[in-house]
């Protein structure tokens, strides 16, 4: 299941949404969690999915957490039991569309091109990455792969989502893409045992670690070079982790203006999700909507020969197999006000 943050129409109100597949192209909805559980709640619906024993179980289920409705760290939260009931619900709801209470149904649909997407946790308490965490990228700065893994974080001011722009800032020349999976976390939890750990994950996103490189090799450490307006990008959408039952064989690739610049797998992970949420969690407490992004392989655009640095009229796109693709333009230093 794809789970979304969204917006529509002239509304800037943020929305949760569940990607419904279509039949063809473009034919992909999405469907309004909170509208769905304001139906569910008032006993608008058709009798023939009102008389499924499996549809009244799944109902049951979404109206026991209606918080989880209209937040999507609350969504996360509700776990794996809510996710399946809500996936459940939502193509029953899909295949019944043109029958009986079709006008009832419809509105809770949108088709997905006619919503904006934003990052689909628009506010993650943390964001922590992983540094040199391919065998590959260590190597193409000329050292080893690091004996313990090497962390960072990212602000809230940071966050953004696909279709958003990334901003180079007026104070830097070498801004650089990094290709990631990004893990979300759906239940919190402190000194977590390595074999539980999976089961503190809610589902993986696609993550673009943007980088000022001049700030960052100037200052030796990662505050003001990965702490810019923008730079970090994730989305399109968080897919739940049944969907992915193995998150450490995807394929990962980035793209600059259609250009391919790096291409690599998840297999090549240097140290892996278990261990590094439970490594994490001995020294703090996991939380809901936590993300941890896995790191970047080779091919970022400084240790290119000749370096190359995203500028305005850009675009730049992270893939991950079984997620899909994150894009974004390039712009320019904001003006001041």
């Amino acid at each position: 299941m794809r789970l979304v943050t969204y917006e529509a129409g002239k509304k800037t109100q943020q929305r949760v949404g569940v990607v419904v597949p279509g039949t063809g192209p473009g034919s992909e909805r999405i469907l309004d969690v909170a509208g769905l559980v304001r139906l569910l709640g008032s006993g608008g619906l058709p009798r023939k999915l009102k008389a499924s024993p499996s549809f009244r179980k799944s109902r049951d289920t979404l109206l026991a957490s209606p918080r989880a409705a209209g937040d999507m760290i609350a969504l996360l939260q509700a776990g794996g039991k809510y996710h399946r009931a809500l996936d459940r619900t939502a193509r029953a709801l899909a295949r019944y569309e043109d029958g009986t209470g079709k006008a009832k149904l419809k509105s809770l649909f949108r088709p997905l091109d006619r919503v904006r997407l934003k990052a689909p946790v628009p506010q993650p308490k943390k964001i922590i990455a992983v540094g040199l965490n391919y065998a590959e990228h260590a190597g193409e700065q000329g050292g080893k792969p690091p004996e313990w893994p090497m962390f960072f974080g990212f602000f809230a001011n940071t966050v953004i989502g696909p279709g958003e722009n990334i901003e180079i800032p007026p104070n830097s020349e070498k801004v650089d893409w990094e290709a990631e999976l990004a893990v979300v976390i759906g239940r919190g939890g402190k000194n977590i045992p390595e074999e539980k750990a999976m089961d503190h994950v809610a589902g993986y996103t696609a993550f673009n670690d943007v980088s000022a490189r001049d700030m960052q090799f100037s200052d030796r450490q990662f505050f003001r070079g990965k702490g810019c307006d923008t730079f970090a990008p994730m989305g399109p959408w968080i897919v739940t982790s049944d969907e992915i039952p193995d998150p450490h064989s995807l394929p990962i690739s980035s793209r600059v203006n259609g250009t391919l610049m790096q291409s690599s797998n998840t297999s090549d992970l240097i140290f892996r999700i278990p261990f590094l949420i439970s490594y994490l969690s001995q020294s703090m407490t996991w939380e809901p909507g936590d993300i941890l992004s896995t790191g970047t392989p080779g091919g970022v655009g400084v240790f290119r020969n000749p370096p190359i640095f995203l500028k305005p009229g850009d675009s730049v796109s992270v893939t991950l197999g079984k997620i899909g693709t994150l894009t974004n333009p390039v712009v320019g230093p904001r003006t001041a006000g």
